[in-house]
């Protein structure tokens, strides 16, 4: 067999050695795959059009902007330390006219990626007009968020102070988070309140979606692992523990086979209910006023006021050890 030259290691001439150094990873092939391949999405899923990341709400830029509300909601507690009884207002002030203005920008992003077709006079004095009315919202929510504050204070021995509930619990985090989220899902901006939603879910590890309605005297305890669907509602003074799901039981779909958005299909939690970790509730079901769900229970139906839903008591079986398992070692 002939002996053929080994040119792995031949020189190149200078500009294919250039070219194949520029280009070593192959990545001209693969830019020109991607780009095909996002051609034929957005081909096919027109009505979800990208406007490029641009014109999206950014998740670290509102994830500023929650935590000046939260100093603005909580300036002594959860503002920076330079902040004073006496300062407190100019705080405030100066706090909400900055956190007020990035949040504007957000929505404004939001509504045009939503309604491009709008222009961007209309879509500006939109997204004005929500943080508005956000901001006339802000003293109801503090006012919520203290009684869910004394809820927790009051729910949980190990509390020493209301200070270290606000600090300290990942539950009260989610609910301002929710509380905050909630009041923009409805005023007209769903996913700069979903990306609050998510921000708080990656903080805590609970998921709350905006669209949940919370009564006041919410409590979570501990809280990894909740989970509350978009269409949930709980009444006043709920309680729950962590790895909790209120969720949908099915997804009924429309007539191309999609899923039907925003239908009834969480639960509804009345007054006063305790439901305690690891309990799955799934479906448009109701749980009746002054209710216990006791831990690891799934329920799937309705429960009538002041139940106590409880597991099936514990079967023990005891099997007899073989002889060959009772035989010394």
């Amino acid at each position: 067999m002939e002996n053929l030259p080994d040119r792995s290691s031949a020189p190149l001439p200078a500009d294919a050695s250039a070219q194949a150094e520029a280009d070593l990873w192959n990545v001209q092939g693969i830019v020109g795959q991607l780009a095909e391949i996002r051609r034929k999405w957005r081909t096919v899923n027109a009505q979800h059009a990208e406007y490029g990341v641009e014109s999206f709400p950014s998740r670290v830029r509102l994830a500023k902007v929650v935590e000046e509300l939260c100093g603005a909601l909580f300036p002594l507690r959860l503002g920076p330390d330079f902040v004073r009884l006496h300062n407190e207002d100019t705080f405030v002030t100066q706090t909400l006219q900055i956190a007020f203005s990035r949040l504007q920008a957000q929505v404004r992003l939001e509504l045009t990626y939503s309604s491009p077709d709008d222009g961007r006079d209309i879509n500006d004095d939109r997204a004005t007009q929500i943080v508005l009315a956000l901001g006339r919202e802000l003293p109801e929510i503090r006012r919520l968020l203290d009684i869910d504050i004394e809820a927790a204070f009051r729910g949980d021995p190990s509390a020493r102070s209301l200070d270290e509930v606000l600090i300290c619990f990942p539950g009260l985090l989610a609910i301002i988070h929710h509380r905050l989220a909630h009041k923009l899902h409805l005023l007209g901006a769903p996913l700069v309140a979903r990306i609050i939603s998510e921000i708080s879910h990656g903080q805590t590890g609970i998921d709350i979606h905006p669209g949940a309605q919370i009564g006041e005297g919410f409590f979570i305890d501990h809280g990894t692992g909740v989970v509350i669907g978009e269409t949930a509602i709980l009444g006043d003074n709920v309680r729950i523990y962590q790895g909790v799901t209120l969720g949908a039981k099915n997804f009924p779909l429309g007539p191309t086979g999609a899923l039907i958005k925003s239908l009834p299909r969480h639960p509804v939690i009345e007054n006063n209910v305790v439901i305690y970790a690891g309990a799955t509730i799934l479906g448009r079901v109701t749980i009746g006023a002054g209710s216990e769900i006791g831990g690891n229970v799934w329920l799937t139906h309705d429960v009538p006021p002041f139940s106590r839903v409880y597991q099936a008591r514990e079967q023990n079986l005891v099997i007899r050890p073989s002889s060959e398992d009772e035989a010394p070692a």
